[in-house]
């Protein structure tokens, strides 16, 4: 997948403008505060180009769901949950629905805290709301006022949000490759280990020892990762649970819910509800 986006024309939203003193800001990391937020619309099937930002990244869409690629993975995003993107990581973005963005940049020396590797973390309802109100601040915001006071309320909320596991490692070369980039495609596909040995040549050990190395999984667990976070993009796109579970290889809604409840938590028809 990453593959797919690495043609496509970083897009920048934003506007260089002057402060009083008349220097020009160019870029998001020159604005002198430690914090900035961005907001906008960004339509389905919208791509971003594989680039990096010299500031730390909330990732973090309030509707719809986006896939990131990084660290030879794909993080899925849906709403309530955000990307956290440490500076300097090479990510790249797509748009699986249309998604409204409130994206928060953080300067490197106030993230100590926070990981150093990307996670999805949840966004809690007081989050969201503090985020809600700060997309609207201007640029240069008071620091010491109370726009300043909700920044770093959103900075202290962040380094306390629980950690969500939802990203698949993606393999690069090889059988696994073949294997995983196909199981992709075909999420309902249910041939095993066995199977893709016979297919691929090779013995059921060899693809085993060779999943775990590539992807910290084994063929089971990523198979199941890959259908929950498919399955993740298809209720967020409103699709009846009980076609999600046929296309998703299930042998019935109940056998897709429970697999669902017991990796998240929750049924999937209440995963988006007060998130």
């Amino acid at each position: 997948m990453t593959k797919n986006i690495a043609n496509k024309t970083p897009v920048s939203t934003f506007t260089p403008f002057k402060v009083d003193d008349g220097v020009e800001i160019k870029r998001l990391e020159d604005i002198p505060r430690d914090m900035t937020l961005r907001q906008g619309v960004r339509q389905k099937g919208m791509e971003i180009a594989p680039h990096s930002h010299d500031w730390g990244q909330l990732l973090y869409a309030s509707s719809g769901v986006m896939q990131v690629m990084a660290e030879g993975s794909i993080w899925v995003i849906p709403p309530q949950r955000a990307v956290w993107i440490p500076p300097g990581t090479v990510h790249g973005i797509k748009n699986i629905h249309t998604v409204t963005l409130r994206n928060v940049y953080f300067a490197p020396h106030v993230i100590d805290g926070l990981p150093t590797c990307c996670q999805v973390m949840a966004i809690t309802p007081l989050m969201r709301e503090l985020i809600a109100e700060a997309v609207t601040f201007p640029p240069l915001y008071d620091p010491n006022g109370i726009e300043g006071r909700i920044c770093r309320l959103i900075l202290d909320c962040l380094k306390t949000s629980p950690v969500a596991s939802l990203h698949l490692p993606v393999p690069d070369q090889g059988p696994i490759q073949e294997i995983t980039g196909y199981l992709k495609e075909h999420p309902s596909d249910k041939a095993t280990l066995e199977d893709w040995a016979n297919r691929l040549a090779t013995t059921p050990r060899t693809l085993a020892r060779n999943f775990k190395k590539q992807t910290n999984m084994t063929f089971g667990q990523w198979r199941q990762q890959a259908r929950l976070l498919e399955a993740l993009s298809r209720i967020a796109d409103n699709q009846p649970i009980s076609h999600i579970a046929q296309d998703l290889g299930y042998s019935s809604q109940s056998a897709f819910s429970a697999m669902f409840k017991k990796a998240l938590g929750v049924t999937p028809g209440s995963y988006f509800n007060n998130r």
